[in-house]
């Protein structure tokens, strides 16, 4: 039943009337009485008899005759609801997207075509001769027709489908798994410059060739186009369909349908595709698991890295982990021979790769003394002018929106607050006055509560200010920006200023000739257990866009060139940062080497909720730290192999409160993206 209560998280029997014994199938929309009340459902399994030892009830209704629900979905959510402590009822709303039934009543375009065809041929279809349509589908795909890249690749090896992957030594290898129907799994390390998304197209399309289908989740609305468009040109048109939650509810809907009645062999999108209905379901993949866009923000909090490892598990599917970093989920699979590595070698690397120099190691603080205290020390103005001069654009990345996201006092220096909510001040624009940034109240005579003085000073600089202030030093030269108001996709290889926020850096046709880093104090210092490999995740993502260092290609990084994340930058070694990651968190006992949930709420309940839970004999518990609200969060932490037994005592307890009515909400987060 769709009732997120936990204690009622179980299947419960009904009578099927004669009248819906034939449309009344797994995988159905129904409605039941429950108590007092007519609730939804669904129905999971049809059965001659019961255990249940009492009289049972019918089905009021069937909402839908169409079968929305996949028995390998179906078996997937269950085993999500598991793993994250969470009910099936939750997770079935996250990987059924609401019914919209004017779509369903849409014709069959598939099925349309076949009745044409059998119309000009005057044969029986093979819906008509008794094999489904999902196997007809099925086994069509391995005669399919070349493709678009295919067709064009003929006499030109560059065009060689797959051939990118031939800079990877175990690439080729994977691809041919892939046809063959193997469940290769494989962590990859894309090289600078490389087209990603050309590179997941080809090994889709060899698992299609291979007569399977294929689940790819990438984090955002560009990468899903950028997708879009490479499987169009690998496949061609009518092949795959995208799902995403910013389609609208029919387009998303069209699409899947179109995945669930099998009229497509690839589903394509953001995280509301992890869950997408598939037949003969051959690759999972994800891009760019780092991306705190993958972690769902709704109960029971799945990531959609572990839903797809656990769909490739379940299904006997082959998986792929790509991206420009490495995460320590994906070392720990790699660590634990899960999954296969698949990496250039160091020659490639180097080639491939733009030159990276830091601004505060010694040879630098030697020529340019300021370079340890200046915000865009003169190697990075020397770079940009260069690449300028060559008529190539410069890519400046910046961490904070906005345009004075944090102002000081002039005088002495400490930091403005509102009057009102004690919230930091800041300041829109150039004329604007300064405003709260929690409670938006405009502080037009603010006054230093220390010394009395009345002028500001940037504590914090944004990227509009920062565009500003290169706008001027560049006088001629054009500047774009690039972030939350606005979000370029690709911009001109020609002289340009391009200001970006992290994960809205444009491509530029041909790469940048500079790419520079600033203010990365402001990624490494994040209070965070993950902030060293955020912040090598979002500058990896930047240099990538840049030119091979044979082609003038310059990264420039405002940082202190000792410390391990600018060390791995460097060296273009997020392998290496990964694994160091990763022996660091097994030392202190932090995820992935541990398992950990929170348990987050008013301190009683918290209390109330542990103290009921039969909790593994391992388990150690932390905290509590403040939540806000007046909440408090504790933290639990087991070995890996305890972490099923984790689960299951905190799902139980919180049916127990469930059962007894408590009145204060608790939220349980199995692996956390953020800890504190």
């Amino acid at each position: 039943m769709d009732v997120p209560l936990p204690h009622l998280d179980r299947l419960f029997d009904y009578l099927v009337p004669a009248e819906l014994a034939e449309q009344a199938v797994p995988g159905t929309r129904v409605k039941v009485r429950f108590g007092r009340q007519l609730v939804d459902g669904w129905l999971l399994e049809r059965a001659q008899s019961s255990t249940h030892d009492k009289q049972l009830a019918y089905l009021e209704k069937l909402v839908s005759p169409e079968p929305v629900l996949a028995p390998e979905v179906a078996r997937l959510a269950r085993a999500v609801a598991d793993r994250y402590a969470g009910t099936l009822a939750d997770v079935l709303r996250l990987a059924v997207p609401p019914r919209h039934a004017r779509t369903e009543r849409e014709p069959d375009p598939a099925a349309a075509n076949a009745d044409a065809a059998d119309d000009r041929t005057g044969q029986e279809s093979p819906a008509s001769a008794g094999a489904s349509p999902d196997h007809a589908a099925e086994g069509a795909l391995p005669d399919r027709a070349a493709s678009p890249n295919e067709r064009q690749s003929e006499g030109n090896p560059a065009l060689v489908p797959g051939a990118g992957w031939c800079d990877y030594p175990t690439g080729p290898a994977f691809l041919r798994a892939l046809r063959e129907g193997r469940p290769a799994r494989a962590v990859w390390s894309a090289l600078a410059g490389e087209d990603w998304a050309r590179r997941y197209a080809e090994a889709i399309a060899a698992t299609v060739a291979g007569g399977r289908g294929a689940v790819v989740v990438v984090a955002d609305g560009r990468d899903l186009d950028r997708l879009d468009a490479a499987l169009t040109a690998e496949l061609g048109a009518g092949r795959h369909v995208c799902l995403s939650a910013a389609a609208g509810p029919t387009k998303r809907y069209r699409a899947f349908l179109a995945a669930r009645r099998g009229r497509v062999a690839a589903v394509i999108g953001t995280r509301a595709a992890m869950f997408a209905p598939v037949d003969n379901l051959g690759l999972v993949a994800i891009f760019d698991d780092g991306d705190d866009l993958h972690a769902e923000a709704r109960a029971p909090y799945p990531h959609a890295r572990e839903v797809l490892l656990t769909r490739a598990q379940l299904a006997g599917a082959a998986a792929l982990l790509g991206g420009f970093t490495r995460t320590a989920e994906a070392q720990l699979l790699v660590e634990t021979g899960w999954a296969k590595e698949i990496a250039a070698d160091r020659a490639t690397v180097r080639a491939r790769t733009p030159a990276v120099a830091p601004t505060g190691d010694d040879p630098q603080l030697a020529r340019d003394p300021g370079a340890e205290t200046a915000r865009l020390p003169s190697l990075a103005w020397q770079a940009a002018r260069a690449a300028l001069a060559a008529d190539a654009p410069v890519l400046v990345q910046v961490p904070r929106r906005g345009y004075l996201p944090a102002v000081s006092c002039g005088d002495c220096r400490t930091p403005a607050r509102c009057d009102q909510c004690a919230g930091p001040l800041a300041l829109g624009s150039a004329q604007a006055a300064p405003a709260c940034r929690w409670c938006g109240h405009v502080a037009t005579a603010h006054t230093c509560p220390h010394c009395g003085g009345r002028r500001l000073r940037a504590a914090v600089t944004g990227a509009r200010r920062t565009a500003e202030e290169l706008g001027r030093a560049f006088t001629g030269v054009p500047v774009r920006t690039s972030g939350r108001e606005e979000v370029l996709t690709e911009v001109p290889g020609e002289a340009g200023l391009v200001v970006a926020t992290p994960g809205a850096e444009p491509v530029a046709v041909g790469g940048y000739g500079a790419v520079l880093l600033l203010d990365t104090w402001a990624l490494l210092t994040r209070a965070d257990l993950r902030a060293g490999e955020e912040a090598l995740r979002r500058w990896l993502t930047a240099a990538a866009l840049a030119r091979p260092a044979a082609a003038g290609g310059r990264v420039v990084v405002v940082a202190d060139g000792s410390l391990a994340a600018v060390q791995a930058l460097l060296r273009w070694d997020p392998a290496w940062f990964a694994a160091r990651e990763l022996a660091e968190r097994r030392e202190l006992g932090f995820p992935p080497a541990m398992r950990m949930a929170s348990v987050t709420g008013a301190a009683e309940a918290v209390g109330a909720l542990l103290a009921q839970a039969r909790l593994p004999a391992e388990a150690e518990q932390l905290g509590p730290v403040p939540a806000g609200d007046d909440k408090e969060r504790m933290l639990v932490r087991v070995p890996r192999r305890r972490a099923p037994e984790l689960a299951t005592a905190l799902r139980d307890a919180a049916a127990l409160r469930s059962v007894r009515k408590a009145a204060d909400p608790v939220r349980i987060q199995v692996d956390p993206l953020t800890l504190f």
